[in-house]
């Protein structure tokens, strides 16, 4: 087995008014033999605390999943269990087709996993950190190495805890990315830094996207939104929706319809249509199954004619703010 250092840490659609947990998502247009992330009705809890429930998800090779949901939601708690760090009370995962159970020693030789609070040696000099690694990884490139030092201007000769926090996470990224993983796995990497490092971040994430697949955690829906190819919602400890973020944003629409007179809300709407408002003569709801023949037929069938209604579209943000607020039980 490869003595991994520890101290590094190279250790479908559902409605949001129900407040069921997903309970089998299959993702992706990849084909390949084996998902590079699968869990079977994962559960965690810590005492009486639900982690997680009933997670069942499948990520494939080839894809960029970005995982995301509000603090507390479940995020961190379901990566640990996929790196051995946390086990997992019931159900089953499986990283690059191995048990979670089973991840470690040179199970971590295809897998590049970074956590927002990444433990590094913080005595060693960057360039010694780097070298220190090699060895442990059959695939190192030192040529990708060099590369990577040069995009992330890494200060070979300082030490680790010489650096600012978003330079330490460079120096972990590099560390992840240069032994060229069949899967990595990601933290939180953005959080706390500036704009500028995570466009740094995000940049060195798609040079590996065609050869590798990503698993990452994030608040930072806009830096996300540019570069997943699909994004999964997780609240408290449940899976509310996973797909691809083509599909996802051409399915949601802020709708404002003008009406003749002032009216007041229907009761017998569409369920997929959330956060329903009437104001005046207007009404304004947001879409989660926008078709651009159904949708106007539906309206016309709720409201009559119309004379005047208005389709925009959403930003990653503004949908899970949507979901969130939509999927809360009145008080």
């Amino acid at each position: 087995m490869v003595p991994l250092p520890t101290s590094i840490g190279h250790s479908r659609i559902v409605s949001a008014r129900s407040y069921d947990c997903v309970r089998d998502v299959s993702i992706g247009w990849y084909s390949t033999s084996v998902n590079a992330i699968q869990t079977e009705a994962l559960t965690k809890r810590f005492g009486r605390v639900r982690a997680l429930e009933g997670l069942s998800v499948s990520v494939p090779q080839g894809a960029v999943h970005a995982l995301v949901g509000p603090n507390g939601a479940g995020k961190t708690t379901l990566i640990k269990i996929l790196m051995n760090i946390f086990r997992a009370s019931s159900g089953t995962a499986t990283v690059l087709g191995t048990d979670s159970r089973k991840v470690s020693g040179k199970a971590f030789a295809s897998i590049g996993y970074v956590s927002e609070n990444q433990q590094l040696p913080y005595w060693m000099r960057v360039g010694t950190f780097l070298r220190y690694l090699r060895p442990f990884y059959p695939t190192w490139d030192t040529q990708l190495e060099a590369q990577l030092v040069q995009m992330f201007d890494l200060p070979l000769d300082r030490k680790l805890k010489q650096l600012s926090r978003g330079m330490r996470m460079k120096a972990a990224l590099a560390s992840a990315l240069a032994f060229r993983p069949k899967l990595i796995v990601l933290d939180e990497p953005f959080s706390g830094l500036d704009p500028m490092v995570r466009d740094e971040l995000g940049k060195a994430l798609l040079d590996r996207a065609a050869d590798s697949a990503i698993f990452l955690s994030s608040h930072d829906l806009a830096e996300i939104e540019g570069f997943a190819t699909h994004v999964a919602f997780l609240e408290a400890g449940c899976l509310r929706l996973s797909e691809d973020m083509a599909s996802l944003t051409a399915r949601f629409r802020e709708v404002e319809l003008t009406l003749d007179a002032p009216t007041s809300v229907p009761t017998d709407l569409l369920a997929t249509w959330l956060q329903v408002s009437a104001s005046d003569s207007v009404i304004r709801f947001v879409d989660s199954a926008f078709h651009p023949e159904g949708t106007p037929a539906a309206i016309a069938r709720s409201f009559g004619s119309v004379p005047n209604t208005r389709f925009a579209l959403m930003s990653l943000r503004t949908i899970f703010l949507a979901l969130v607020k939509s999927s809360r039980k009145p008080s």
